[in-house]
């Protein structure tokens, strides 16, 4: 290999992953081949490839795309109906009472619609070689993939990124070698040909589409039609994915490959391609969009020409004419600067290391710098190491988690796939899952300072904020509330999918838990001013942004459009965490309580609870559990629904007193007055906190959900309570030894383990993240599976999203005015630096560092918000400890575990421990 290739591909490695292996995705029976591809995006378009020297493929992702399915979303006005024979029958204790449709029948689940690929784009090299020196890889602080090798023409060279800047993914290809020049045909496969299109929830057949190249070989494309379902809004909707290709001092043609005789492809020319002869260099510019009007399917045949392409072709020229110089000649390098300058500033935020230390260290805890470990190697590394985490490994999949995280973040929140799939009637509809998948791939955006998925998050729960209320409003009768669906697509969130074994219609935690992550950005950035945009659905944002059931005043509502943006505290926070407020408030019904002795009772037109006496929150369910004994999941005072109403009645109180808007006061003593009636928690005899604070149900402990341990995370309760700390402790012990069955899911293990960390229990912390890691969750690509067996073959990023939260739980617990350094520190983790986090104290840790070794830690932090009172504290036991205040260098010096300060904005606090 020259020197200029090699040269490339080294510095690229720096700050990535790298293997020396592919996976090329055959055109028939191409299985799961594209989950070994490399990723990038900017959270809407984006793209996987498989990094074949001589057959490669894109294939090209926007997060909007989903597939309608044949079933209208719309919540059954039955439902509605059912709430008092659902209470009456969970009261009573009957397991064999079944959610009916309107007639009568127990109901089938209905669906969401299933995200899906754009095109996928094939480059197939028509002098293929013997290639030597490969490598393929990822740049984690340009996003960019790359693939390099050497044959018998020459030296060659692919990279490519999806820009922030720019919304269009680019690809530069050439050759180092002066006499190589550059020949292929660059193509569309077959939808057909893709993985997952028979036999899946939706009828991909039934769509049609067409293959697109230009007269002057410029463009190639694919536009799609929908199936026009009766009341779907997709009905006259599709999409278009178009490629731009620039060739450099080469030519191009247009030609004609053979027709597959495929049902869906409706093009008058079924086949065309473009071949690419003795270019110097290629350059293609990719963006992907849907549209809600391309016409009636009926007469999609017949069209010769689209608008969404026509749209998607100018915002490319746009492009191109941007990065080129007066002799037309396109500067990717100028591209990838404007892009690489967001996306790294994002990325270089926060800096993780761990295990360094010299040749004399033990084995296992030294780590070889990550970047010269290639992808294949470091997976086998962590599964020959069974009882410990080897440190390259978790700083390889922390930096790959937290670059993923980047890539899909900005226009909404993560899906099950992260914003990647390279199949048809994916997993779970790839939809985002809201009672775990989704507060899992976000529980790090806030603390590592990943602005743009909080800005993307908040997008998406303004998007689907109108289905949420309407979901109080029918499964509950209630008014100006909220509740979280269990599901959304991403257009839609509304009560469509349940039934009786998946009463999801009764889930109540949900938008406690989903405002959470919004909460936790105020908590860590103060307040923010929100820039408004389309994706949050105008036409619904002035109703769900009022306290009141009228929402805003037009004129109110056209004043804070004209100022384009939100203020979090004020028009974000405050008014869905009442509304939030008021569906607990609601639920809860005086003729539905437990006495003093904790006895569950009920009293026809009972108005008020007297001494002693609780509200009981029914019907309820904790998912996917049911007690012992009781076959039913619809239950009553579930645990998670407990902590859920009181943490988001803490949050709601909390904006109350920041905004003291007028009257204030009386909120918060209406609130206040709430927490003191909802439910106690209950123990079990061995003093483990219960799923359920019900006398009448027995403990069911053979599950992997935690649902229970929501006092723990992701709320903050067990962190200043001793007895519940030690609950939820005997709790997850409960779970280790009983839950023999269903214990593949990454979910699980990773919101197992953030428990642990806030239960600063770091052993238990490697115990959880090790299943995903020593067996199959990982692929070369460093991206991750649903399963630990991958028993689903399912693609998901909540085990990479997840696995870089556990880690900054573990070194810091933040909360309000709250800081403790390394509260979950596992004994093999000797010595390691972490910099640029963020507390929900908005306090930066600048850097903390440890050796345990050298009996040394040592921390610098930098105080953001007003002036206010921090306790800081260090999860180890120290003999003395220095702290240093501002520019006066004020000294603590302290031999107790916890310090506080009085500190203002701009303080700077640099802290030596010593053990």
């Amino acid at each position: 290999m020259s020197s200029t290739s090699n040269n490339a591909a080294q510095r690229l490695f720096v700050k990535g992953n790298y293997t020396s292996t592919y996976r090329e995705i055959p055109t028939e029976n191409p299985g799961h081949a594209w989950r070994e591809g490399m990723v990038s995006g900017n959270g809407e378009n984006g793209y996987i490839t498989a990094g074949s020297p001589y057959s490669d493929t894109f294939i090209f992702q926007n997060i909007w795309f989903i597939f309608p399915s044949i079933e209208p979303r719309t919540i059954p006005q039955e439902l509605t109906g059912q709430l008092d024979e659902a209470r009456e029958n969970v009261f009573n204790l009957n397991e064999n009472w079944k959610i009916k449709d309107a007639s009568g029948n127990r109901r089938k689940r209905t669906f969401y619609y299933c995200y899906h690929p754009a095109h996928q784009l094939r480059l197939n090299v028509l002098e293929k070689g013997n290639p030597i020196h490969y490598k393929r890889w990822t740049n984690f602080e340009t996003a960019e993939t790359g693939v390099c090798y050497t044959d018998e023409k020459g030296d060659w060279l692919r990279t490519s990124f999806t820009s922030r800047a720019d919304n269009v993914t680019i690809t530069k290809m050439l050759s180092s070698s002066q006499d190589a020049k550059l020949n292929l045909v660059i193509s569309i496969d077959d939808i057909s040909s893709m993985h997952g299109v028979p036999n899946g929830l939706i009828d991909v057949q039934a769509m049609q589409y067409k293959k697109l190249v230009d007269a002057d070989c410029h463009y190639i494309a694919q536009v799609a039609h929908y199936p026009s379902y009766e009341g779907s809004e997709l009905a006259r909707g599709g999409y278009a994915g178009v490629t731009r290709v620039v060739a450099v001092n080469g030519r191009t043609e247009r030609i004609l490959l053979e027709d597959s005789e495929e049902s869906m492809n409706v093009g008058a020319e079924p086949n065309p391609a473009i071949r690419v002869i003795d270019a110097d260099a290629i350059y293609l510019i990719t963006k992907s969009d849907r549209t809600f009007a391309m016409g009636e399917l009926a007469d999609f045949r017949a069209m010769t020409a689209y608008e969404i392409c026509g749209q998607l072709q100018q915002q490319i020229e746009e492009v191109l004419g941007r990065y080129s110089n007066a002799q037309g000649e396109f500067d990717y390098n100028a591209a990838l600067s404007t892009h690489a300058t967001k996306h790294g500033a994002l990325f270089n935020a926060v800096e993780f290391r761990l295990g360094e230390q010299d040749a004399s260290s033990q084995a296992h805890y030294a780590a070889p710098a990550p970047e010269a470990i290639e992808n294949s190697e470091i997976i086998n590394m962590q599964r020959q190491a069974a009882n410990y985490i080897v440190p390259a490994f978790m700083k390889k999949v922390y930096d790959q988690g937290r670059y993923a995280m980047i890539c899909c973040s900005g226009t909404s929140a993560p899906r099950l796939y992260g914003m990647w799939t390279g199949e048809w009637n994916s997993g779970w509809r790839s939809i985002y899952t809201l009672d775990a998948n989704v507060n899992l791939q976000v529980a790090a955006m806030n603390t590592g300072r990943i602005h743009d998925a909080a800005l993307g998050y908040i997008t998406f729960f303004l998007r689907n904020a109108p289905d949420f209320a309407e979901n109080a409003k029918m499964a509950y009768g209630m008014h100006d509330a909220l509740q979280v669906s269990v599901n959304s697509d991403g257009d839609r969130a509304m009560h469509v999918e349940y039934d009786n074994d998946y009463p999801f219609q009764y889930w109540n935690a949900g938008a406690s838990w989903c405002l959470l992550p919004i909460y936790e950005y105020w908590q860590c950035y103060g307040n923010q001013q929100i820039p408004i945009n389309s994706n949050m659905r105008m036409e619904n944002l002035q109703t769900i942004l009022g306290v009141e059931d009228g929402g805003l005043s037009d004129e109110a509502f056209n004043k804070l459009l004209n100022k384009g943006q939100l203020d979090l505290q004020e028009e974000i926070l405050l008014p869905l965490l009442t509304k939030l407020a008021n569906f607990w408030e609601q639920i809860c019904t005086p003729e539905y309580y437990t006495d003093a002795e904790g006895n569950a009772c009920y009293k026809k037109g009972k108005h008020r609870l007297e001494p002693g006496e609780k509200y009981m929150i029914l019907p309820a369910y904790s998912p996917e559990n049911h007690p012992i004994g009781y076959h039913s999941t619809i239950t009553a005072n579930a645990t998670m629904d407990i902590a859920a109403a009181r943490d988001g009645l803490h949050m709601v109180i909390a904006i109350e007193k920041a905004v003291k808007r007028k009257g204030y006061e009386m909120a918060v003593e209406k609130w206040e007055t709430l927490l003191t009636q909802l439910p106690n928690y209950v123990y079990d005899e061995d003093g483990a906190l219960r799923e359920w604070a019900m006398k009448e149900y027995v403990e069911n402990n053979n599950h992997r959900h935690l649902s229970h341990l929501y006092p723990a995370w992701p709320a903050y309760e067990t962190n200043d309570d001793t007895g519940l700390h030690e609950a939820a402790r005997l709790a997850l012990k409960n779970r280790n030894l009983y839950n023999t069955a269903d214990d593949t899911a990454g979910h699980g293990w990773m919101h197992k383990a953030l428990v642990a960390a806030r239960l600063k229990d770091g052993e238990e912390v490697v115990q959880s993240l090790l299943p995903m890691m020593i067996n199959q969750g990982y692929y070369t690509s460093l991206m991750t599976d649903h399963d630990t067996n991958r028993r689903c073959y399912s693609y998901c990023t909540d085990t990479l999203f997840g696995t870089v939260a556990v880690v900054n739980e573990a070194l810091i617990y933040s909360n309000s005015a709250e800081i403790e350094l390394l509260p979950a520190l596992p004994q093999h983790w000797k010595n390691g630096s972490i910099k640029g986090l963020m507390t929900r104290a908005h306090v930066e840790v600048t850097e903390l560092s440890w050796d345990i070794e050298k009996g040394k830690v040592a921390a610098s932090l930098c105080v953001h918000s007003p002036q206010r009172e921090l306790k800081l504290s260090l999860g180890l036991a120290w003999s003395k400890a220095k702290v240093i205040v501002g520019k006066e260098k004020t000294i603590y010096d302290y031999k107790t575990d916890k310090v506080s300060l009085d500190v203002a904005a701009g303080t700077e606090i640099v802290v030596v421990y010593t053990i």
